[in-house]
């Protein structure tokens, strides 16, 4: 099969690849090789696996050099950095989704969290492709112009907060109210269930959420209550 020119790929990261091959792994999902057998590349889990810890000592060491804060408090900032919500998103924002070579049922699948975790995922095989291709300096280069600049962001909304406790707090100093949960609808068979929680201030159902759990479903609703509210700002 022909490949696509990976070169406005390569625009959009600020890199250019001495050795295409790394590229191309790092764009390739499990799932494309069930349906291409004769591909001549492998997939990109095992550049996610020397991504992930490339991307979490770069971003561990800039904070240590950069903050004094508590051990705890730089431990949130780096998982809200690294998270496979805040890495999908910049996944999205250079157009890399368009260049992931994926099975065509993922490729349908495109608003599903798992296809958040592909993203992620992808980003940090990137990363690892950077790395294995251009070294620290190239990879360093890559996190500090497309993930550390996502930090200013993130602490002046208090992202590392979970949204939970965010919204509780800002229901409370603001309004004067304990936010409550309700479930509203609970689908799919007990190993696979969805359910759907409103977030309620007294009797106002401020906003809805979904998760595979209770927990996750809160979390959720949480979220898009600060966003209904406009107890974040948005993102530019």
């Amino acid at each position: 099969m022909e490949l696509q020119n990976l070169a406005p790929l390569e625009a959009k990261l600020g890199y250019v690849f001495k050795d295409q091959a790394m590229l191309v792994q790092a764009i390739t999902h499990r799932s494309f090789l069930n349906e291409h057998s004769d591909f001549p590349y492998p997939h990109n889990e095992r550049l996610e696996f020397l991504g992930d810890a490339v991307l979490e000592l770069v971003v561990t060491e800039y904070l240590f050099r950069t903050y004094g804060n508590p051990e705890g408090e730089l431990t949130n900032w780096r998982a809200s950095l690294v998270n496979a919500k805040t890495l999908a998103g910049i996944s999205r924002q250079i157009d890399f989704e368009s260049f992931l070579l994926m099975s065509r049922g993922e490729a349908r699948d495109a608003n599903s969290k798992a296809r958040m975790y592909i993203l992620a995922n992808a980003i940090e095989a990137l990363i690892g492709a950077i790395y294995m291709d251009g070294g620290w300096d190239a990879a360093k280069a890559f996190i500090d112009k497309h993930i550390l600049t996502h930090l200013k962001f993130i602490l002046e909304n208090e992202l590392f907060v979970d949204p939970k406790s965010k919204f509780q707090e800002t229901a409370q100093e603001l309004l004067g109210i304990t936010p409550s949960y309700k479930v509203l609808e609970e689908t799919g068979p007990d190993h696979a269930k969805e359910f759907t929680v409103g977030v309620f201030l007294e009797k106002e159902m401020v906003a809805i959420g979904k998760g595979t759990s209770k927990q996750e479903a809160q979390v959720a609703a949480a979220e898009e209550g600060l966003k209904v509210k406009n107890w974040i700002k948005k993102s530019s």
